[in-house]
């Protein structure tokens, strides 16, 4: 891999999750790889799992790990040619290149502004990095993909699967704020390339994610309908992608202990965090069928196989 940006970087997804899995089983063992390397992560709005799980995954293989937070006072200028006469003090240009000099990995996590698809779509921020950087590049979460997350997912799904080719059903449930489609996308395209799962996704009408995410997928928007024998249930909130932005509230989406009743006994999945009894009912999320624990333990040997794979380990 050159760069880990989305599932179109990955060598095969069995490559990568069983990676992860090898990682994952000899943990403490690993710390030579990356001996004497440096990974830097550039956070322009804030996380708690993907930034401890990436530096935990750094740890895991030797890496001087250095995190900086830049969503704050650091103004970056993103537009080539541009009159630097404002706010921004310096061009991405110069930092991704200084960057670079004081690291052998540059990991990014950017977020999208749910104002202006066209600009949202380009993915400015991380493609920026990735045209000036000279060293690879990963994502820590796009304005439009999270792939970290789904390699922990495709590792979480492996893990537990009972049949050869599981029904996943991808729900959207409501939130009380409007998020981004980055991790219902990432799931979508991943999920898609896996063909080692069948995948549903259920939403609204209105809410139906790019096509360029999606295609090969079956889209319903009858919750119930689409969770019957499910195996994995994965709820997530997205806001609009037509009406780019809206959100709406309708409970009667919540996953509930009714609803997964409907299933083949699924195990249900979330990214975290996650609106209690607005999501999801306590009961489902507290039952011993949730992996919400594990997807999050998952986070970091996802990103031990990914920053493996760059350095060619």
């Amino acid at each position: 891999m050159k760069n880990f940006l989305s599932v179109h970087d990955a060598t095969t997804i069995p490559d990568l999750v069983n990676r992860a899995r090898h990682y994952k089983a000899s943990r403490n063992e690993n710390r030579e790889l990356a001996d004497g390397k440096t990974l830097i992560n550039l956070f322009f709005n804030p996380s708690l799992r993907t930034r401890l799980s990436t530096e935990r995954a750094g740890y895991e293989l030797g890496f001087q790990v250095i995190t900086m937070d830049a969503g704050g006072g650091w103004k970056l200028e993103f537009e080539d040619g541009a009159v630097m006469n404002l706010d921004s003090a310096e061009h991405v240009k110069e930092a991704a290149g200084v960057l670079s000099q004081y690291c052998d990995v540059l990991a990014v996590r950017s977020f999208p502004g749910l104002e202006d698809r066209t600009a949202d779509y380009e993915d400015r921020i991380i493609n920026a990095f990735v045209k000036y950087a000279t060293v690879p590049v990963v994502s820590l979460e796009s304005a439009i993909r999270h792939p970290l997350q789904s390699l922990a997912d495709c590792v979480t799904i492996a893990e537990h699967r009972q049949t050869d080719r599981p029904k996943v059903v991808l729900t959207w449930a409501p939130h009380p704020r409007k998020l981004p489609q980055a991790v219902a996308n990432s799931f979508a395209e991943w999920m898609v390339k896996w063909d080692e799962v069948d995948l549903t996704i259920a939403n609204p009408e209105g809410f139906d994610l790019a096509t360029e995410f999606t295609a090969g997928a079956r889209v319903l928007h009858n919750q119930e309908e689409a969770m019957r024998g499910a195996d994995f249930v994965y709820a997530k909130n997205w806001s609009s992608y037509t009406d780019y932005g809206a959100t709406a509230q309708l409970p009667d989406w919540t996953v509930s202990e009714q609803k997964m009743a409907l299933t083949n006994d699924a195990f249900f999945m979330h990214c975290l965090p996650v609106r209690r009894n607005v999501v999801v009912t306590d009961g489902v999320l507290d039952s011993d069928r949730s992996l919400v624990l594990r997807q999050a333990d998952n986070r970091t040997w996802a990103a031990a196989a990914v920053l493996a794979g760059l350095l060619g380990g």
